[in-house]
């Protein structure tokens, strides 16, 4: 039986590979799936095996899987081609007869009303259908999509959002990663589905007001119409599918939907999760 991590080169998958080797699983019972084997040849120096397919070949998935295996599903980056994706993947685990699908969803699950959970509700009912032994994890939202660009708001002083006042409850891509570790390395975790979200929600006025501690600058909070939103994301090269995906995102963050602090990511984990100031400051040092 080996841990298998599907995405492994990717932020996420790389660091549920890391959470695995901080928790002494050998590297000879981790597989790291991956498209690119120059991108995965530091896995491989540390003694992880590498196995190469592609989520839009799914001849490339008939091999990588093995029964009795545990399996993360990092879900895909793709929108639009997340379906077709993920019903490859699953597709070749129910063939090899895998003893539990991991998938990492979104927040809310099949009660998320928003554009970018649609696919992971799909995803979820394929694995569903499929009738193997599943973890749903639904992932809130990484503070990293905010912090890893921060180079237009402290250049224009100026966090831009059309979220009105509403909170996220983010937590570090870590602190998944550390969750999803513990998942497949557990035990009590089939047939179950968690919601995981940071310990603490925060507003965007904080989010800058935090910004502006860290930085001795003063940063704003605007609150935007979701069509000037919709320009700035245009202007800054977003492609225009996203665009309407991310302004749709902000809208339900308003709603309160990435809000919820239900606890499961920091009992997961083992740990707190990461505080948005840290999450900032180690973002600031670069």
């Amino acid at each position: 039986m080996s841990i298998v991590v599907t995405g492994a080169t990717g932020h996420l998958g790389r660091l549920v590979i890391e959470s695995l080797l901080t928790a002494d699983v050998p590297a000879g019972e981790i597989v790291a799936v991956a498209r690119d084997r120059a991108k995965a040849a530091p896995l491989a120096a540390r003694g992880v095996d590498v196995r190469i397919a592609d989520y839009d070949r799914p001849e490339t998935l008939r091999d990588i899987f093995r029964a009795g295996d545990r399996v993360l599903l990092v879900s895909g980056s793709e929108n639009g081609r997340r379906v077709p994706q993920h019903s490859a993947v699953v597709d070749a685990a129910r063939t090899a007869g895998v003893a539990q699908l991991a998938y990492t969803g979104v927040l809310g699950g099949p009660d998320a009303d928003f554009e970018l959970a649609a696919e992971h509700k799909v995803t979820e009912q394929l694995i569903l259908d499929s009738e193997l032994p599943y973890t749903f994890l639904r992932n809130g939202w990484y503070t990293e999509n905010y912090t890893e660009n921060l180079a237009p708001v402290l250049e224009h002083g100026a966090v831009v959002a059309a979220a009105g006042e509403g909170r996220v409850a983010s937590a570090a891509r870590a602190d998944y990663a550390a969750a999803a570790a513990a998942v497949l390395t557990g035990e009590g975790h089939l047939n179950k589905a968690y919601e995981l979200c940071g310990d603490t929600a925060w507003s965007f006025a904080e989010y800058a007001a935090e910004l502006s501690r860290q930085t001795g600058r003063t940063i704003v909070y605007n609150n935007v119409p979701d069509e000037t939103l919709s320009g700035i994301l245009k202007g800054a090269g977003v492609p225009g599918p996203m665009v309407g995906v991310l302004v749709d995102v902000d809208k339900a963050i308003e709603r309160g939907l990435l809000v919820g602090t239900t606890g499961d990511l920091s009992r997961l984990a083992g740990r707190p999760t990461t505080p948005l100031a840290d999450t900032i400051a180690q973002a600031l040092k670069g």
